[in-house]
């Protein structure tokens, strides 16, 4: 299923009459991909949303945009092989665009499809020329993992051009103020010159600071295509795959 891919920007719209949350309350599904040059062409800045599989991707995204099923959360772990896109913007002018990659490092995903589409995610995360920013999910009970280590390094060159970069510790409910302030401190450091935000989902914790740092990103800035017009990589320089 997809659609036309949304036109270029109209003159930007006025910030004071909109609210981050009610920003991202206009989501809505814009297309599905498979593969790369599947996806549309646009000028319109692309924040990509990654993490493990079970990490609460799909639920981060599902409460930033207040809508209960606009990401789809698999009940098979790594079993979401598309990128999703979503549109962003007020009085139907598309000014942003989300971007759900699929979970990677689930076990029980068939090997050759587990290395297919981390070869494909790592080449969005190099080439995409309008990509703006990145948000990573991590459960702070497990801390970063190797497979999040790997993902730090493809894009780490974009990261220090300029490209924006979250991690989201995601089910901050779960740990006390002790091991939150501990889980911060540590992520910090392997943040790479990126932000750190305790989220949780069902204490509401951290939901306006992210979704206020996504508009910051998005209408603070210059637009995507000028920041990112310097990556190096292109579909045909195949960067390390997430390897397991």
């Amino acid at each position: 299923m997809t659609t036309r891919p949304p036109a270029a920007p109209a003159p930007q719209t006025d910030v004071k009459s909109v609210t981050p949350m009610g920003w991202m309350h206009t989501a809505k599904f814009l297309t599905t991909a498979a593969q790369l040059h599947h996806l549309p062409a646009y000028e319109l800045p692309e924040i990509a949303f990654v993490g493990r599989s079970n990490a609460g991707k799909s639920t981060c995204i599902n409460t930033l945009t207040q809508q209960k099923q606009l990401a789809f959360a698999s009940k098979k772990p790594g079993r979401t092989q598309h990128i999703n896109l979503f549109s962003l913007g007020k009085q139907g002018i598309t000014d942003a665009v989300l971007a759900d990659l699929p979970g990677y490092g689930y076990a029980a995903v068939a090997k050759m499809d587990k290395a297919r589409w981390q070869q494909v995610m790592a080449n969005y995360l190099v080439s995409r020329p309008n990509l703006l920013g990145i948000v990573m999910m991590c459960d702070p009970r497990h801390g970063l993992t190797e497979l999040d280590d790997a993902l730090l390094e493809i894009i780490r060159p974009r990261v220090e051009e300029g490209l924006k970069f979250l991690i989201v510790l995601t089910k901050a409910d779960k740990l006390t103020r002790s091991e939150q302030a501990k889980a911060l401190s540590i992520a910090k450091l392997q943040a790479g010159g990126g932000e750190v935000k305790l989220f949780s989902a069902l204490k509401k914790q951290g939901v306006d600071e992210v979704a206020q740092l996504l508009w910051d990103w998005t209408h603070t800035t210059p637009k995507a295509s000028a920041v990112q017009d310097t990556a190096s990589a292109s579909l045909e320089d195949e960067p390390p795959a997430l390897d397991e």
